[in-house]
């Protein structure tokens, strides 16, 4: 037999352990994740905010009281992050869009930056102006910020990457409120059918 035939034989066997053992870790490792994210979840939907006074993106003092309403989602995030970020408010920027007129008037969406050293109101209002949609924007006093965000139960941690410049690592699920109390969380890592799903579920 020519070599070519063997060469062949031994590359069709090697993909096939490598095909078998992603099965097997699939396999294995799918429940484990998936319980880590429900685990994850139950944790997370302990925390259901508390008092607070930031700034709006117009300087203004802005409360708790302003997450009353219908259907209020606060989202946590920094007007430099590269990914998720963009791509959740982008989610529920479609959202709005596909949402008729009355249920629009019964949605709110919040953007608290995590990163309030930078994220100026101006700076938000900035970011924030790039979608379809108003968004209402939260930074202010830094430690009061922080505060703020653990209450919700989001974590955060600066990345530093170089002279000075960071990113930050932070929680990034999409807090539901009805009429100012906590009802659900969506994974940032839903796909836009179930973020959608979800908004329409809790307006009717």
């Amino acid at each position: 037999m020519s070599k070519t035939y063997f060469t062949t034989m031994k590359l069709k066997t090697s993909i096939t352990i490598i095909a078998g053992c992603l099965v097997i870790f699939l396999f294995i490792m799918l429940p484990v994740f998936l319980s880590m994210e429900k685990q994850k979840d139950e944790i997370e939907s302990k925390f259901q905010g508390s008092e607070f006074s930031l700034l709006d993106v117009n300087n203004k003092t802005i409360t708790e009281s302003s997450f009353q309403g219908p259907l209020t989602a606060i989202f946590f995030g920094f007007t430099n992050c590269p990914d998720i970020c963009p791509m959740t408010l982008n989610n529920l920027d479609l959202a709005i869009n596909n949402l008729d007129k009355a249920n629009k008037a019964k949605f709110k969406v919040f953007f608290v930056s995590i990163d309030p050293e930078r994220d100026t109101p101006e700076i938000i209002k900035s970011y924030l102006n790039s979608f379809d949609n108003k968004m209402y924007g939260i930074t202010g006093n830094p430690k009061k910020v922080f505060l703020m965000s653990q209450s919700w139960g989001v974590m955060s941690e600066k990345i530093f990457t170089g002279e000075g410049e960071y990113l930050i690592n932070h929680s990034s699920s999409i807090i539901l409120l009805k009429n100012g109390k906590y009802i659900n969380r969506i994974s940032h890592h839903a796909p836009y059918e179930e973020v959608f799903k979800n908004i329409k579920k809790y307006l009717r």
